[in-house]
C-alpha cells in the first residue's frame, strides 16, 4: 500500500500550508491497493490524451471554417461583383433602347439648364435668309404641256384665246425599268466585181461583256453595287429586279459574278500597291463567315481587315486575326504610323517590323472609362470626369490644327497641348499610387500607362489622328452586308467581295460616283475582248487625269 500526498506537500511544505486555509480533507490519508492506483494513473493519461486529441480536432476545424469562410467570403465578392456586370450591362441596354443618346457628358447631366439656355431651334431660323430649293438642274428634262379643254368665260361662254407664255413648276421623279435591247446590224450588199471581196458586209456585233451573254453591263454594274456598296441580299435584289419586271436566277447571278471577278485582279493589285507606298494608315479587322470548307480551318468564321491610307482603302479577307497578316499587307512598305486599337496583332506587327509606329486610339481609351462607368456606378463621376479630360485633348488638338499655317498661333496652342498631355500623366500616376483606388480604375489607368506612348504619337505629329474612327467607319460597309446576307457562300466569292469593298470604297474616299466609274470599267472590259484595259491609269483615281476625275465626280 502506498500513501497518497497531502496537499501540504503539493504546496511545498508546512510552512506555506500555514499561510493558507487548508481543507477539511486535506489532511485525511487514503489506502489504496496497487491495482486502484495503476488504474486511476492510466484513467488519467487516458482522459488527458483525449483531451489533448480533442483540441488539435478543435483547432482543425476552426482551420477548415476559417478556410470555407475565405472561400465564401471570395465568392461572396466574385458574385457581387458579376451581379454589378450584369446590371451595368442591364443599364447599358436600356440605355441603348430608351436612352436619347447614346453617351452623355458629366457636364450636360449635372447642370441641364445650361443646355436649355444656349440651345436654339433646329433648321431654318425666323428671319434668317433661305437658300431657296436645290433645283437639279443637271438631271434631263422630260416636258409635259398642260391644257384646258375648250377655255371659256362662265357668264358669256365667249372662248379664250392663247397668251404668250406659260407658268411653270418641276416635279422630280425616278424611273427604273428593264428593256431589251434589240441589236439590228446593217448588211450590205457590194456593188464592185472585186474577187476579194465579200459579197455580203454586216456591221460588227456589239462588245459583251460576258462571251453570249444576254445581260448587258448596266445589270451587272446594278447587281454589283447593289451586294457589295449597299448591302443588298441576293434574293431581294432579285425580287426587286422581278418587280420591275426582269426575271434573274441566283445561278445566274453567282456564274455571272464568278465570270467577271478576274476582271478586277489588276486593280486589286494597283490598290494594295498604292497602299502600300503611303506613310500612314488606320487599321480595324471585323468578322466575316464564308461557308466553305478550307483545309486547316475549324468554322466559317474568317475575319475582314482594312487598311485605310490617305488615298486607297484596301480590304483583306483572311480566315485568321493573327498578326501574319498585317505583316504580310504592309511588309512591302517603307514604313510609318499605323494608327490601330490595342489589338496584339498589331503590337507583334511593331516589334518585327521596327519601322512602323503604333498610334493607339484615344476612342477606345475612352470608351474603357465609360464602360467603366456603367459597370461600377459609384465610379462612375470619376470615370466621366476622366472623359472629360479625353475631350479636352480632342479639342485642344483641334483648336492647334486650325493653325498650322502661323507659326506664332501654332506655338501657343501646341504648347497648351503639351501641358495638358503632362498634366493627365501626373494625375494618372498620384491616382495609381493611391491605395484607396479600386480595382477596376486602376486597370483601366494601367492601361492608359502602359499604352501612353502610343497615346500620344499625335502630339509630335501632327499629321496623326487621335483615334481610329476612320477604319471603324470603312468597316461598316462590311458590317451592314454581313448582317444582310450573312457572308460569303465560296472562297471566290470572299475574295471578290473583299476587292468590291476595297474598290468602291476607295471611289468614294475621292469623291468619284460608283456607278459612272463601273460603268465605264466594264464597258472597257468588253471593248478589250473580255479582258481587263492594259492601261489602268485612266481607272485608278491617283493616276487619273484632272478632267477625267472631274467628269467621274458626283454631281451636286
Amino acid at each position: 500500500m502506498r500513501r497518497m500526498d497531502t496537499g501540504a506537500d503539493i504546496i511545498g511544505g508546512g510552512s506555506a500550508a500555514s499561510h493558507r486555509q487548508v481543507a477539511p480533507f486535506a489532511e485525511v490519508l487514503v489506502t489504496l491497493t496497487k491495482e486502484q492506483e495503476i488504474k486511476l494513473r492510466w484513467e488519467a493519461s487516458f482522459w488527458r490524451s483525449q483531451h489533448r486529441q480533442a483540441l488539435v480536432r478543435l483547432a482543425q476545424s476552426e482551420a477548415a471554417h476559417r478556410v470555407e469562410m475565405a472561400q465564401a467570403a471570395a465568392r461572396e465578392a466574385a458574385l457581387r461583383s458579376e451581379l454589378e456586370q450584369a446590371k451595368g450591362k442591364i443599364r447599358d441596354l436600356q440605355k441603348r433602347l430608351f436612352g436619347r443618346k447614346s453617351e452623355r457628358s458629366s457636364g450636360a447631366e449635372k447642370n441641364p439648364a445650361a443646355d436649355q439656355k444656349s440651345s436654339r431651334a433646329r433648321g431654318q431660323q425666323p428671319g434668317a435668309a433661305g437658300h431657296g430649293r436645290n433645283p437639279e438642274s443637271h438631271l434631263p428634262t422630260q416636258i409635259e404641256v398642260i391644257d384646258i379643254d375648250c377655255p371659256h368665260c362662265p357668264d358669256c361662254g365667249l372662248g379664250y384665246v392663247d397668251f404668250p407664255g406659260t407658268e411653270d413648276s418641276e416635279v422630280l421623279e425616278i424611273e427604273v425599268k428593264a428593256y431589251r435591247r434589240k441589236i439590228c446590224r446593217r448588211r450590205y450588199r457590194r456593188t464592185c466585181q472585186c474577187s476579194g471581196a465579200r459579197g455580203i458586209l454586216t456591221a460588227p456585233p456589239p462588245a459583251r461583256l460576258i462571251p453570249r451573254g444576254k445581260y448587258g453591263v448596266s445589270i451587272w454594274v446594278h447587281l454589283l453595287l447593289s451586294k457589295f456598296l449597299y448591302g443588298q441580299p441576293t434574293h431581294r435584289l432579285l425580287r426587286d429586279l422581278s418587280d420591275h419586271g426582269l426575271t434573274l436566277s441566283a445561278g445566274t447571278v453567282a456564274g455571272g459574278l464568278r465570270a467577271l471577278a478576274p476582271l478586277f485582279e489588276p486593280l486589286e493589285e494597283a490598290l494594295l500597291g498604292q497602299l502600300r507606298s503611303e506613310k500612314q494608315w488606320h487599321a480595324d479587322e471585323t468578322r466575316w463567315r464564308v461557308f466553305a470548307e478550307t483545309e486547316g480551318k475549324v468554322g466559317h468564321r474568317w475575319y475582314f481587315w482594312v487598311f485605310h491610307g490617305p488615298s486607297v482603302i484596301h480590304f483583306v479577307l483572311d480566315p485568321s486575326r493573327s498578326a501574319a497578316v498585317p505583316i504580310r499587307e504592309l511588309s512591302g512598305s517603307a514604313g510609318g504610323v499605323i494608327i490601330c486599337d490595342r489589338y496584339s496583332a498589331y503590337k507583334k506587327l511593331a516589334r518585327v517590323l521596327d519601322h512602323f509606329i503604333l498610334a493607339f486610339c484615344w476612342a477606345h481609351q475612352r470608351r474603357d472609362f465609360l464602360e467603366l462607368a456603367n459597370a461600377h456606378p459609384e465610379l462612375a463621376d470619376w470615370a466621366l470626369a476622366w472623359v472629360e479630360q479625353i475631350a479636352q485633348l480632342y479639342h485642344l488638338n483641334g483648336r492647334r490644327l486650325e493653325v498650322r499655317s502661323d507659326p506664332v498661333q501654332w506655338a501657343e496652342r501646341d504648347r497648351a497641348l503639351r501641358q495638358a498631355i503632362t498634366q493627365m500623366a501626373s494625375q494618372r500616376e498620384s491616382e495609381l499610387a493611391n491605395p484607396a483606388l479600386k480595382m477596376p480604375a486602376s486597370k483601366v489607368l494601367r492601361s492608359m500607362r502602359k499604352h501612353w506612348s502610343g497615346l500620344t504619337v499625335f502630339v509630335d505629329r501632327p499629321e496623326v489622328a487621335m483615334d481610329n474612327n476612320a477604319a471603324e467607319r470603312a468597316q461598316r460597309t462590311p458590317v451592314v452586308a454581313r448582317k444582310n446576307f450573312y457572308g460569303s457562300g465560296s472562297l471566290w466569292s470572299g475574295a471578290l467581295a473583299a476587292t468590291m469593298f476595297s474598290l468602291l470604297l476607295t471611289l468614294r474616299l475621292w469623291g468619284i460616283n460608283p456607278r459612272t466609274w463601273l460603268t465605264a470599267y466594264l464597258e472597257a472590259c468588253a471593248a478589250n475582248g473580255n479582258l481587263p484595259p492594259t492601261d489602268l491609269s485612266a481607272f485608278l483615281p491617283w493616276a487619273m487625269a484632272t478632267d477625267r476625275l472631274a467628269l467621274n465626280a458626283h454631281e451636286n
